[in-house]
């Protein structure tokens, strides 16, 4: 008899680990898991590849790139995936294409602007510019691609996407570290030739599938829906790109680039702690929309999920990475471990942001998530103004931990003052 249910548990079993791998959640991080992934590896071959100044230049790169995805998306990521259900992907394609083309129109047109305009001293080469900006056209349409993915119910086509894209980064980065590629715009432009390529094939599939009888129709109103959430969601997702970003911005100005590749070096690793909780987060903005209109979104138990998960994994992280700088990044980076500690911790006060923001924005409470991540922002931009000219990349660690802390209780305070109303 026990042998019975033990066979009549197996495909039990295998159904239920069927449904949690078809869950948009679990795409969406294993998604993030595999980016962290090839991010992490792709950070050991720069740093044993690039001397910390020039390892500091790809990341100034990079993050002028990803402020500039910021600016062309105008807050619609998230007001995307809460307005649109059920729809087609090619009219979803469509929407989100008109939702981009005048901000894309008039970043190009500022950035040639900038190039013929701007000082000697203040612009790099053309060439540069013209990567920079290229690339900042891919990271818009690639995040794009990911709030299209969740709105249409097909995150399973953008997990194949960014596992394409991990693999040719991964291919040429190794191929760059084995031929001792030592020019930072060779490493940059390994991300862009990496991003563009799954990005762009899966947006012309996408356009290509048929229109099926079940799809929701689309009003047209709703992208006016969208954009006017996305404009009141925007000085957050500026805000929350800058407070992420900006000291790798001013530490460079603060400290020097060298500075920069230390930091970034373990920035670029607790980052991840962070990317589980925000792939739950926006895999479940519409479900918590739906279910706080009907009146039963419960979100303490969220929080204190969210709460849980980083109190258990902030030391083990702390410990982990303290232990391997050294052995995975080389002597010359041992300096780095100095910031591994505040850095965990602001990772673990971030991640729980993000799902306290979450249920504001379910809760079409725009402003105030936007208030949050500028009083993030502002908190962190004077402490790293403060504390990097005297302590260096520890100050810019302090930074970000007083960024994130004040963001997650001003999200604290504002969801339950929500709540009592």
């Amino acid at each position: 008899m026990s042998e019975l249910r033990v066979e009549d548990a197996a495909p039990a079993r295998a159904a239920l680990a069927g449904r949690v791998l078809r869950e948009p959640s679990v795409q969406l991080l294993a998604s993030q898991v595999l980016t962290g992934g090839v991010a992490m590896a792709a950070n050991i071959l720069m740093v044993r590849s690039l001397s910390p100044t020039h390892r500091g230049e790809v990341a100034l790169m990079l993050q002028v790139v990803y402020l500039a995805t910021q600016v062309l998306l105008m807050g619609t990521e998230r007001s995307f995936v809460a307005a649109y259900h059920n729809v087609a992907p090619a009219p979803a394609v469509r929407a989100y294409a008109r939702l981009l083309a005048v901000p894309c129109l008039v970043f190009l047109a500022g950035a040639v602007i900038w190039h013929l305009a701007a000082p000697n001293r203040l612009t790099p080469s053309g060439v540069i510019v013209a990567m920079l900006a290229v690339f900042a056209l891919i990271e818009a349409a690639s995040l794009a691609t990911r709030s299209i993915a969740i709105a249409v119910g097909r995150v399973r086509d953008f997990l194949v996407a960014r596992i394409l894209e991990a693999l040719l980064l991964l291919a040429m980065l190794i191929g760059l570290y084995v031929g001792g590629a030592a020019r930072p715009e060779l490493w940059f432009l390994a991300y862009l030739f990496a991003g563009a390529t799954p990005t762009v094939v899966y947006m012309l599939i996408w356009t290509r599938l048929p229109v099926t009888a079940a799809a929701t129709p689309l009003d047209p109103g709703v992208n006016r829906q969208v954009r006017r959430e996305g404009l009141a969601l925007f000085p957050a997702a500026l805000s929350n790109m800058a407070m992420l970003r900006v000291d790798r911005l001013v530490i460079p100005a603060l400290a020097s680039t060298a500075a920069l590749g230390h930091y970034a070096s373990v920035a670029t690793m607790t980052e991840l702690l962070a990317w589980p909780v925000r792939a739950y987060a926006d895999s479940r903005l519409g479900r918590w929309r739906a279910s706080h209109r009907e009146g039963t979104l419960r979100t303490a138990p969220i929080l204190l999920a969210v709460g849980a998960y980083a109190l258990v994994v902030v030391p083990v992280v702390a410990g982990g990475l303290h232990l391997l700088i050294e052995p995975l990044f080389g002597h010359d980076y041992a300096d780095a471990k100095v910031v591994v500690l505040p850095l965990v911790v602001a990772a673990g006060l971030y991640a729980v942001s993000r799902v306290s923001l979450g249920l504001l924005i379910a809760k079409g409470h725009g402003g105030l998530v936007s208030a949050a991540e500028i009083i993030g922002f502002v908190v962190s931009f004077a402490a790293y103004i403060l504390l990097i000219p005297r302590l260096g990349i520890l100050g810019a660690a302090y930074g970000s931990l007083a960024g994130y802390g004040a963001c997650l209780v001003f999200a604290l305070i504002a969801t339950n003052l929500v709540r009592e109303r």
